[in-house]
């Protein structure tokens, strides 16, 4: 049987064939010694990412902010946060990128702001103030409409807090200290576009809409994506080719309308693939996966979707059913301390996944599905969460350069650091480190390595039209990839078990061989009869 992925053939841009990385900039490079990354810590570390292959760099928020929410409670869209540098330094960031080939992502962070913001502290004081309306006030609110409550149950009850200032309730999807602009205010999509026009004129490539699935929300199931549009319009209008990237963690009947008829966002995380992934992995079955395939709609030629193993901060298993997420929970999470939300992992990929074996296998996997790939900082090299941290901070430790101390992190006092270092296990930063996997061919930074090359090799994976193909038992997901004259066909075993591989036949004889876990085994052209732990192979079809 042979099952087709609802993919159409897709047109060339820049982003089509890219590698997107996420940077958490205080967590990367320390520059001067307080113990903090910073832009010129980042702007060092360019060539590493360039050797890297990373394409585009995704940073994530870097203004000013109170830092009660990882920088996602904004307090001021037009400045850095002095502790990680200034203007002239993200503009030397992105012009130095810009010639190692790399583009730069802003996280466009609208949905809400700081409860410490002008804009908020302005409407709280004057109920005549032009910004009053900039938020949601209510002086008796109703309970929240299904699907409207609090993100964040275990730590927020309600959606609505009492200013005692403001006399009134503000709403909040998020945290009581972010409140919600009012994106319905023309005013308000007026600032939206003021800032998108600020930070374009640095030269950056696109901006990462966090929780526009939030942003656009009005009563009801009633969204309204001329919210998007407008972003849209302007971005092409102010500069062709910036590419606009959405959070947007919904049911897939949903997905395609963020997409509009190509006139709204170009790219979408894909969060229903990545639950079904995971479930795949836990259950060593392709069937979740093929399933999470089937159910994704056809989108515009332009556009496309990110494909991720762990979006940061936590891993979202929200689209699973209960049982699904069950067992999810007891193959990756089987602790509490692991879960967070009632919904999710704050666990990185290399814990979970501690057998290299099952770990390049994903990662092989994810680099072949139909869309684009992210990865994580630290993840290149299998870096390890602090369970100890609270939160989703568990996740966000520094970066891991070298055994040399603070992990050549920074050179402050060990006390200083405002991002803690792994130090002891098997996942401390003297045991996982650039600097040692770096000198070592085998080590799983250079495995990347030629995983990234490969895929760049390959740009039919982010392009052509993906089909599922029957590999003869459930635990193989086998897929070809066709457009443009060319065919790939990919095989990955989900098991820790040697699975045998009856392909159907193809109207060709040679299968040339791009990428597999074999090594320098013994490769010829024709697929394997069977698949070894955790095997995986891409062909290209030839003839």
């Amino acid at each position: 049987m042979r099952r087709r992925i609802r993919i159409s053939l897709m047109t060339t841009t820049w982003y089509s064939n890219a590698l997107f990385y996420a940077v958490d900039v205080p967590a990367f490079q320390d520059s001067n010694g307080d113990g903090i990354g910073d832009f010129r810590g980042l702007i060092g570390r360019l060539p590493y990412l360039a050797d890297l292959g990373v394409t585009c760099l995704w940073l994530l928020p870097f203004y000013p902010s109170p830092g009660r929410d990882n920088g996602y409670d904004v307090s001021n869209y037009y400045e850095i946060h002095p502790d990680v540098g200034s203007l002239d330094d993200f503009t030397e960031c992105v012009h130095r990128a810009g010639e190692l080939g790399m583009r730069i992502l802003l996280d466009l962070v609208i949905d809400h702001t700081s409860d410490r913001h002008p804009w908020f502290q302005a409407a709280r004081r004057d109920r005549q103030s032009r910004y009053r309306a900039y938020y949601i006030w209510a002086d008796a609110p109703s309970p929240p409409e299904p699907d409207h409550g609090p993100i964040f149950p275990d730590t927020e009850p309600t959606v609505w807090t009492h200013d005692e200032v403001a006399g009134q309730y503000f709403y909040h999807r998020f945290y009581r200290f972010e409140p919600d602009l009012n994106a319905f205010n023309p005013e308000v999509r007026e600032e939206f576009l003021r800032i998108i026009d600020f930070w374009l004129s640095f030269g950056v490539a696109g901006f990462r809409i966090d929780a526009a699935s939030h942003l656009i929300e009005g009563p009801g199931s009633q969204d309204d994506h001329g919210i998007l549009k407008e972003l849209r319009t302007y971005a092409d209008r102010r500069r062709p080719g910036t590419a606009l990237l959405g959070e947007s963690d919904v049911e897939p009947d949903r997905l395609a309308a963020y997409f509009g008829a190509g006139d709204e966002l170009h790219l979408l995380y894909n969060f229903y693939l990545d639950n079904y992934l995971f479930l795949a992995l836990a259950e060593e079955r392709a069937d979740p996966l093929v399933h999470a395939l089937g159910k994704l709609p056809a989108i515009p030629e332009s556009c496309r979707w990110v494909n991720f193993l762990r979006n940061l901060d936590e891993l979202d298993l929200e689209r699973l059913g209960e049982p699904e997420r069950e067992a999810v929970y007891r193959a990756f999470a089987p602790d509490d301390e692991m879960r967070i939300f009632g919904r999710g992992i704050r666990r990185r990929l290399a814990p979970m996944l501690n057998d290299r074996r099952k770990r390049e296998m994903a990662l092989s996997l994810l680099f072949t599905l139909p869309g684009v790939p992210l990865v994580v900082y630290g993840d290149e090299i299998g870096m390890g969460e602090d369970l100890s941290l609270p939160g989703r901070h568990a996740v966000r430790t520094a970066m891991q350069w070298a055994p040399s101390p603070n992990g050549g992190f920074s050179d402050a006092p060990k006390e200083r650091l405002r991002r803690p270092l792994l130090t002891d296990g098997p996942f401390g930063y003297e045991r996982v480190n650039i600097t040692d996997q770096q000198a070592d061919p085998g080590s799983f930074l250079n495995w990347m390595k030629r995983l990234i090359a490969a895929r760049r090799d390959c740009p039919l994976w982010g392009s052509g039209s993906h089909r599922i193909i029957d590999a003869g038992g459930p635990a193989v997901l086998a897929h070809e990839c066709a457009g443009h004259g060319d065919r790939l066909i990919a095989l990955h075993n989900l098991t820790g078990k040697d699975q045998p591989v009856s392909l159907p036949a193809f109207q060709t004889d040679t299968f040339v061989p791009i990428f597999h876990s074999a090594g320098d085994a013994r490769e010829d052209a024709h697929p394997p009869r069977e698949l070894e732990p955790y095997g995986y192979r891409w062909y290209r079809l030839a003839g």
